[in-house]
């Protein structure tokens, strides 16, 4: 039985949406929430911008962006295409012509900017660019950017003006038959952004684009997103999201999968549950959590470990886990396997030990589901 099944109250209504396609990755309906980051290399670096495609990849992202902003960007996207393992989004801005240049490129999705890509005789066009190669398209309406007319309607950037900015472009887009788009309505502002994004949830079946833009440098900006972002899934709403930070893009895609874990929505690699630490810890929780963070990052399985300093909460959690460890007395702790003690081991080779027993049971995890999958493909 599923733990929602037992738990009703820990159960996520995601809202309906349709689904479109970011090249082989579905976005919206029943679809898995994607995760996506953006390249900050230098388009025309292509080694560059590659090099850091392959490692947001290896993190987990689904969906990549990448800026293009002049025709050297254009003609180098098509190399970082034909090379990348993961579908690629041309970000979009003040030229309707590399919408244009970027579909014919190979990019799998348009990412346009209702409030700078220039009228709506040049939306049709890259409308058209999108449709004769296969690319979907995302709206993506910002705060900081929107249409003149808006802002002397309602004075400001706010939740109404940026909600009718993105039905002005979605009707432009259904008028021409095109429905493989999602759309996003971002600000810096949490409370501006969340108020949007729940008014465009209401009026349209288009899936939706998560993102606190502009969220700051790696703490802040993970804070941000975290109540903003976890807010609106909690509330069912998201198809795909963006962690954006002044950071290292895998960082982004970490906090994504942080953020979408922590509700349930989605499952990559170890799960560590740990404590703060105290005067009863029976050995050093912090450094050894540090450790264990990254000698497990090549591990892609869904698991939980707990890593608990003392015996006053440790058993408790590591009931709830794969693999545990709670500190006890004498330099050594208990292991845990399957939420039951089964023996211990010495601080000193805990390390090892935990990192063993984690790929051990990784391996026990893949392998039932591969038998699983071709039992039910028979």
């Amino acid at each position: 039985m599923s733990l929602n099944a037992v738990r009703p109250w820990r159960s996520i209504d995601r809202r309906k949406s349709r689904q479109i396609h970011v090249g082989p990755v579905a976005v919206g309906g029943d679809a898995p929430i994607s995760v996506q980051t953006m390249t900050n290399t230098v388009t025309t670096d292509v080694k560059g911008t590659l090099g850091q495609i392959l490692r947001a990849a290896e993190a987990g992202a689904d969906i990549v962006r990448v800026s293009v902003p002049d025709e050297d960007s254009s003609r180098a996207l098509k190399e970082i295409v034909a090379e990348s393992p993961v579908p690629i989004v041309a970000d979009i801005h003040f030229h309707y012509k590399r919408g244009i240049e970027a579909a014919e490129a190979g990019a799998a999705c348009l990412r346009i900017n209702p409030g700078n890509i220039g009228d709506e005789k040049r939306v049709k066009e890259v409308i058209k660019a999108a449709r004769d190669h296969g690319c979907s398209m995302r709206i993506g309406v910002n705060a900081g950017s929107l249409e003149k007319h808006l802002l002397e309607k309602y004075g400001e950037p706010c939740p109404e003006a940026m909600v009718e900015s993105a039905l002005e472009h979605i009707r432009i887009l259904e008028d021409n038959d095109f429905f493989e788009f999602k759309i996003s309505v971002k600000a810096s502002d949490v409370f501006l952004a969340a108020a949007a994004y729940q008014g465009i949830a209401e009026v349209t079946e288009a899936p939706i684009h998560l993102g606190i833009t502009e969220a700051g440098g790696f703490v802040p900006g993970t804070i941000k997103s975290a109540i903003g972002l976890g807010n609106l899934l909690w509330m069912g709403i998201g198809d795909t999201l963006r962690v954006s930070l002044s950071a290292d893009p895998v960082e982004e895609i970490k906090v994504g999968y942080e953020i979408l874990k922590a509700l349930g929505l989605r499952h990559r690699g170890v799960n560590i549950i740990s404590c703060p630490s105290c005067a009863r810890q029976g050995f050093d929780v912090i450094k050894t959590v540090e450790a264990l963070e990254k000698r497990l990052e090549h591990i892609k399985t869904p698991m939980s470990l707990s890593i608990i300093g003392c015996v006053v909460n440790g058993p408790g959690e590591a009931l709830m886990t794969d693999v545990g460890f709670t500190g006890g007395g004498n330099g050594n702790g208990m292991v845990y396997l399957a939420g039951k003690q089964d023996h211990r081991i010495s601080n000193e080779a805990m390390i090892e030990h935990i990192v063993e027993e984690v790929e051990k049971k990784a391996a026990e995890i893949d392998a039932a589901r591969a038998a699983s999958e071709a039992e039910a493909a028979e």
